[in-house]
């Protein structure tokens, strides 16, 4: 049995009103559905009647005017080949790619480019790949929803032992106690525990143990009763109470105090509350999670915390893993994080440069995913270019953005070593070329090509002085 096949929509423009011929034909038998534009403002006038519909589309450059595109570089198509809902694909015949200018438009804005004609079988999968790259850069089918979701994001050695102990510790009722750094998605480990328990269907309710003033703290856990103290001028649950049958998550716990960490103790050894004002026993049945960035068997030896309190927490331990500790997690994150902010750029973001992937890799991340979301959302905004770099992210950048490919990695090597040879043999050239194995002419050469040439005149007129 055959299955329908997906429209999607394609946008064909031509700088220079050349006309496809069986091409299209052959798209529109795929499920394509075919706009023509003539020119920027079809296209404007296109997104803007259809708000929520991602396009791919191709540029058929043949028959430019390389002395105009030279002189312009098509600067009156950037307001939509910059648009995040629309996947670019460039049709050229092959000997226009001898042309900088072309070659630097493809590498800025299209997503792939194809020689013309081509089989409309070949020309449907590459128009969709853009297609889908367009949908992940626009944000289709993504939590718009504040704040990442992508802690539990990953596939490093911690990230699955991680999940491993969240399924073991959500099939049980006992106390988790979640340990991490600031930043690392303590939240977000809870949440999970929570969807993968029997409770799930139940109210998930969470109380920032450090956010809320001391004076208030006992009234936001236990609820109060109407004139228990003033301004309480009617009955209020607590965060307890209104979990009852759920989870509550009591998140950074170490910041709780002491008599809020007796009356919490009071509350798991007996299951039952009294509101402020009170005195009805209340049962509740909630189950509790908590976590903190605190050190808190340090804190239990400093006197800062209860041990018996930090017992009964304790009785699961999970630690959520630092983001310098989740290798190539940080790559999948910060994509996540781009195309959950991509609608926010004012032109489309490809992705990172090696000189951003580089630097993610190298740097600590003090506030963990925190950090990195954080870092990618501002860069999104702020990078000029098509790839957000290690400056756009605000990271350091000095020693990495060699480049990636072999023979760059051949040629540093080659350099370097010919520059050690030279200080070890006190830049004499005829030492240093039979040290190397190569002949002073070759030595000549190679000097000149890595620049190193002038600096050894440098060197001699130095000595000579």
């Amino acid at each position: 049995m055959r299955t329908r096949q997906e429209t999607r929509d394609l946008i064909v423009m031509s700088v220079a009103g050349t006309e496809l011929a069986g091409e299209l034909d052959g798209l529109a038998q795929q499920g394509w559905r075919l706009w023509k534009a003539e020119g920027v403002d079809d296209i404007l006038g296109l997104l803007k009647a259809r708000p929520r519909t991602c396009f791919a589309a191709l540029l058929d450059l043949r028959g430019a005017d390389p002395r105009q595109a030279e002189s312009t570089h098509l600067d009156h198509l950037v307001p939509v080949l910059t648009a995040t809902r629309i996947g670019w694909v460039a049709g050229v015949v092959q000997k226009q790619l001898e042309q900088p200018w072309l070659r630097q438009l493809i590498h800025h804005y299209c997503h792939d480019y194809v020689t013309l004609p081509c089989a409309s079988t070949l020309l449907g999968v590459v128009l969709g790949h853009a297609h889908g790259m367009a949908v992940l850069s626009s944000g289709d089918g993504q939590d718009q929803a504040d704040g990442p979701d992508d802690a539990m994001i990953g596939e490093s050695p911690a990230m699955r032992s991680m999940r491993q102990m969240l399924q073991k510790a959500a099939a049980t009722e006992a106390p988790v106690y979640i340990a991490g750094e600031t930043g690392t998605g303590k939240e977000l480990a809870a949440l999970a525990i929570h969807r993968r328990s029997a409770r799930r269907e139940r109210p998930f309710v969470v109380i920032n143990c450090g956010a809320i003033p001391q004076s208030l703290l006992q009234s936001e856990l236990f609820g109060y009763e109407r004139g228990a103290f003033t301004g309480a001028t009617q009955r209020k649950l607590g965060r307890i109470e209104v979990a009852h049958t759920g989870t509550l998550f009591l998140d950074e716990i170490g910041d709780l105090p002491m008599d809020s960490q007796a009356s919490l103790l009071r509350f798991l050894q007996q299951g039952s509350i009294e509101r402020l004002g009170g005195h009805e026993e209340i049962h509740v049945d909630v189950r509790i999670l908590s976590a903190t960035h605190v050190d808190l068997a340090a804190a239990v030896a400093e006197g800062r915390f209860r041990e018996d309190l930090y017992h009964r927490l304790r009785v699961i331990e999970l630690r959520q893993p630092p983001l310098r500790e989740r290798g190539g997690d940080i790559a999948l994150i910060a994509a996540h994080a781009l195309s959950h902010h991509a609608r926010e750029a004012t032109r489309r973001i490809r992705g990172f440069s090696p000189c951003a992937r580089q630097a993610m890799q190298r740097y600590a991340w003090p506030g963990n995913v925190r950090e990195l979301f954080n870092r990618v959302r501002q860069a999104v905004v702020m990078a000029d270019g098509p790839c957000i770099t290690a400056q756009d992210l605000r990271l350091e950048a000095s020693d990495l953005c060699a480049p990636e490919t072999l023979d760059a990695a051949r040629c540093e090597g080659e350099r370097a070593a010919i520059e050690r040879a030279l200080q070890r043999n006190g830049h004499r050239l005829a030492v240093t070329a039979r040290e190397l194995g190569i002949s002073r002419v070759t030595l000549y050469r190679l000097m000149a090509r890595h620049g190193l040439r002038d600096r050894e005149v440098a060197v001699g007129a130095i000595r000579r002085s």
